[in-house]
């Protein structure tokens, strides 16, 4: 099968591979090449796969979409980290998301400046 994960701004994998697994809303689930075609919701969570050459890679993979048509594979999602082992994946997406949350802080804080600015010319208007 080719695995094509795509993320907003660039294509993070494009291989061949033997196996998957993901984690949908429902549940974890596999495919392999002869299943039939097939389009989940996927939950944030591991994502695996068995490249051709053998082993098995791991992603912690935001809310996204997988569909499966025929050996092809396309999973778009708006957040996918790497990582040798489970270990250092967990490390890599505790880093991510305290980045995340700081940048989130500043845009509720950002955003409320503007709400604050709105109703203070609202009220000089009377």
């Amino acid at each position: 099968m080719m695995l094509k994960i795509l993320l907003p701004a660039e294509v993070l994998i494009k291989q061949e591979v033997k196996k998957i697994v993901a984690e949908a809303e429902n549940g974890s689930f596999c495919l392999m090449p002869n299943h039939i075609d097939f389009v989940a919701t996927l939950a944030p969570g591991l994502f695996t796969y068995e490249p051709i050459m053998g082993g098995q890679e791991l992603l912690a993979m935001d809310v996204g979409t997988l569909v499966k048509k025929g050996a092809d594979v396309l999973v778009s999602t708006r957040n996918a980290v790497r990582a040798p082992d489970l270990g250092k994946l967990k490390q890599v997406v505790v880093e991510q998301y305290d980045i995340l949350d700081e940048r989130e802080k500043m845009v509720r804080s950002a955003a409320a400046k503007l709400e604050a600015s709105l109703i203070r010319r609202f009220v000089e208007l009377k």
